[in-house]
């Protein structure tokens, strides 16, 4: 079945420019297998890549620990195995301090990966993330009041994503409901709208942190603004896991829905889907994986902007493809990164949102750049 054209600046122009679907040649049920086995592939390279930059990455640092040490010190770890004395140094380095902040950057990847996806497809804009959306801020501010006010004891160490969670469902519902005419939400106003609120949640922030009675409110700032990894413990890291894996499961369900919406609303609806519907859940579950993530890594800009371009580059738009390597593609890409900004002026940590600003913005231009890529049309 063939659609009318979408509207230019659409994901639909990559769709029809990239998806291999498009070959008409071959037979549907043959089309299918070879993406299928295709899109299988992709997932088993990308899992065995970001396996190896796990182990990689939990090796080196300020001290590095050979590969075959640091997998015997894991299984030591996960086995209840035995390590010398001599060794219980690196041993604490490896599984207590590396170990739980490589993985948080992996599933931080994973689920900005994951996110960016929804977002774009959800105001069917091909430059917008949580960022962009005030989502990003929105965490920011809950977190940083707080940290700041000593708020929401109850929950101990999760208070701060409690926070993280609740700034962003009201960034969410703010911007949503500004948003809203009387014929619905269009994916243009939201997206100005929430740029528009996004700088107001900055300005909240620091008007927090202006009228805090201490100066570490400062460094607290700086972390929530620029994004790190310096703080992830073995106790931060279940509740995001947890939802992030439950989100890129949720939209994974969502692909073909997605698919949809990103005709149009009144394409959507002819083929039965409700796209406001639609539109109100991935608000609420995209702010839930947002919180998540802020509350443990502050706000991190561009993996979630670039990731799912650089994958319907190479896989197609189809969002089953997609939502099944752009997390896979965003855990290896912030693995390195948090590699990166440990050793690259050791003793001292770059802030990762540094880092991934000065990655995303070169490959982001190259991407407008390209003939075969538009964002805004012919």
């Amino acid at each position: 079945m063939r659609h009318a054209d979408p509207p230019s600046g659409t994901l639909c122009d990559d769709q029809r420019d990239h998806d291999p679907d498009d070959d008409a040649d071959r037979p549907p049920d043959a089309r299918w297998t070879a993406t299928a086995w295709a899109t299988g592939a992709a997932v088993a390279v990308l899992a065995a890549a970001l396996a190896a930059s796990v182990l990689a990455a939990i090796g080196l640092g300020a001290a590095v620990v050979p590969p075959e040490d640091t997998a015997r010190y894991l299984w030591a770890a996960l086995s209840g195995g035995t390590i010398g004395a001599d060794e219980a140094s690196r041993y604490q380095i490896i599984w207590q301090i590396r170990t739980p902040r490589v993985l948080l950057a992996a599933v931080v990847g994973a689920g900005l990966g994951a996110v960016g996806v929804a977002v774009q497809a959800m105001v069917r804009n091909a430059v917008a993330d949580p960022f962009v959306l005030g989502i990003s801020s929105g965490a920011s501010v809950g977190a940083v009041a707080v940290t700041v006010s000593g708020g929401l004891a109850a929950f101990g160490i999760h208070a701060v994503s409690v926070g993280a969670f609740l700034g962003a469902a009201a960034a969410t519902l703010l911007v949503y409901l500004v948003a809203r005419t009387r014929t619905g939400v269009s994916p243009l106003r939201l997206v100005l709208t929430g740029v528009a609120l996004s700088f107001a949640f900055q300005a909240v922030m620091s008007v927090i942190v202006y009228l805090a009675p201490n100066s570490e409110a400062t460094s607290t700032v700086l972390f929530w603004t620029m994004g790190g990894f310096g703080a992830a413990t073995w106790g931060a890291l279940p509740v995001v896991a947890a939802a992030v894996g439950a989100g890129v499961l949720v939209l994974r369900r969502l692909a073909r829905p997605l698919d949809v919406m990103a005709l149009g609303d009144e394409t959507a609806a002819s083929l039965g889907v409700d796209a406001d519907r639609l539109r109100r859940g991935l608000f609420v579950l995209t702010s839930a994986m947002t919180g998540a993530m802020v509350a443990v890594s502050g706000v991190i800009g561009f993996v979630g902007l670039v990731v799912p371009h650089v994958v319907r580059i190479v896989a197609g738009a189809g969002h089953r493809r997609v939502l099944a390597l752009a997390p896979l593609v965003g855990a290896v890409f912030m693995v390195w990164v948090d590699l990166v900004s440990r050793v690259l002026a050791a003793p001292r940590e770059l802030p990762v949102g540094v880092i991934t600003a000065l990655v995303g913005v070169p490959v982001f231009i190259t991407l407008m750049r390209r003939r075969a890529y538009l964002f805004g049309g012919r």
